[in-house]
């Protein structure tokens, strides 16, 4: 990606007005929670959701935990049950992510949940965090603030020694409390351990009243379906055949077009660009919403023009390529 920000540093008192007109713009801000500094950006902003993945480098396009202030924001975009909302009841705000069927008319972008009709959600419990999500008003995702691959940074001069030059500001509340990543359940229909992490297991499991369920074997395999933020699996595959490459579109083939040139054979088919001036962010925050508006077109096929490796580019062509793996 292309360095060269003015990454400012401020401290967390009365940060929250700052961070939170940062975030309205698109901006990447880091802040502290009480188990790492998250990097946070609008959640219901694609593009800077794909701006998040640029700047972390070598992104892979993970479902990304949703970051609420409270339990009513909470369930604007995800649906509880007596379950979840006894463990919500417990343990928020804390380092405890509960992964949830997305409500009706969520406005979290697919690009953050890796289009998935599920979301993880949490209620940080640092206080800087609370306030910056209070002013935001709405939800924030906000994965680990560091180089992809590096260890969680706990203070903010961890997060300056990796991103200085790629995000926009960074909110100094001193070191964490806890030092690892939140825990994560999936709220299914038997409660599963996705994560361990900063709430110990046994904890959650006296609150449930039951065990948790172990990871399935296949849940790390290429095959299987994504369940929560931090693991390896393949995402949104649309029903609609893909074909990728594509030099020229063949009759009653659908087209995810990239850049200003279309492909012979499109004059009346559907077409979206993922985007028409060559923008791999531009591309990355459309990839899921148009994958599924031409999923949902009744072609034959999705044909899609060839997308640059570099950049983001190698995490849209790692999404297109496990879409067009064929479906038994």
């Amino acid at each position: 990606m292309k360095l060269g920000l003015n990454t400012a540093m401020i401290p967390a008192d009365g940060s929250a007005g700052t961070a939170a007109r940062c975030l309205e713009g698109g901006g990447l801000v880091a802040f502290p929670t009480e188990t790492v500094y998250g990097l946070g950006a609008d959640a219901t902003n694609a593009r800077a959701v794909a701006r998040l993945y640029e700047a972390k480098g070598r992104p892979s396009f993970n479902p990304l935990i949703a970051h609420v202030s409270d339990l009513t924001a909470a369930r604007q975009i995800a649906r509880f049950d007596d379950k979840s909302l006894r463990l919500a009841e417990a343990f928020w705000p804390g380092p405890l992510t509960l992964v949830l069927p997305k409500a009706s008319g969520c406005p979290v972008s697919d690009l953050a949940t890796a289009g998935l009709e599920t979301i993880a959600v949490r209620i940080p419990a640092h206080p800087a965090a609370r306030d910056i999500l209070r002013a935001f008003g709405k939800p924030v995702v906000a994965p680990s603030a560091n180089i992809s691959g590096h260890v969680s940074p706990t203070t903010a001069a961890h997060v300056l020694g990796d991103l200085a030059g790629r995000i926009d500001l960074i909110v100094d509340g001193g070191p964490v409390s806890v030092g690892v990543e939140s825990t994560i359940v999936g709220c299914f229909e038997t409660p599963l351990l996705l994560r361990p992490g900063g709430l110990p297991r046994e904890d959650i499991e006296r609150v449930l009243g039951e065990k948790l369920a172990r990871m399935p074997e296949e849940a790390g395999t290429t095959d299987a379906q994504p369940l929560s933020p931090g693991m390896l699996a393949s995402h949104y595959a649309p029903r609609t055949p893909v074909r990728l490459n594509a030099q020229q579109l063949e009759p009653g083939e659908a087209l995810l077009a990239f850049g200003p040139h279309i492909i012979p054979g499109s004059e009346r088919a559907s077409v979206m660009n993922l985007s028409e001036a060559g923008d791999l962010v531009e591309a990355a925050a459309n990839l899921f919403s148009y994958l599924r508006e031409l999923d949902a077109g009744g072609s034959r096929a999705i044909a899609v023009m060839p997308v640059p490796h570099d950049g983001l580019g190698e995490a849209i062509n790692d999404r297109l390529q496990r879409a067009a793996v064929p479906r038994s």
